[in-house]
């Protein structure tokens, strides 16, 4: 099942300052099992799992990332990373955070909830599922 995004408030008006590039810089996905605020605005307002058994500090990038437009409605897709637990648990986590991590601070973009926490056993994958459209859709 394709998870709903979150939009950060902060993103909206990194937008119109010219802070992304959405079609070049780096967009990544760290883990949480905190629940985000939609205040949060920068990598460091998120409590993200620990860093261990395959999971990094600052999370996982996206790979293909494309920033399109078609008739007014621009889309940003890429491919997800996968989540892969070695010699231990990554986890648990509920929420997947998208950022930036090409801009100063690693500005957020938006987040997804799982509704409920997972824990991933040793040689175990996790690819989130956010939809046919991609990262984001903004019409």
């Amino acid at each position: 099942m394709a998870l709903a995004f979150n939009k950060f408030r902060a993103f909206a008006q990194d937008i119109g300052r010219k802070v992304h590039n959405l079609n070049s810089d780096t967009i990544k996905f760290a883990l949480s099992n905190t629940a985000p605020a939609n205040t949060n605005a920068v990598l460091a307002d998120i409590t993200q799992i620990t860093a261990a058994n395959g999971y990094s500090s600052g999370g996982s990038a996206c790979t293909g990332v494309s920033y399109t437009q078609v008739a007014g409605t621009a889309t940003l897709a890429a491919t997800q990373p996968t989540f892969t637990a070695s010699s231990g648990t990554i986890g648990p986590f509920q929420y997947i955070v998208a950022y930036n991590s090409t801009a100063s601070g690693g500005p957020l973009i938006g987040w997804w909830d799982r509704g409920g926490a997972l824990t991933l056993q040793d040689t175990d994958t996790y690819t989130p599922t956010l939809g046919a459209s991609g990262i984001l859709t903004l019409a």
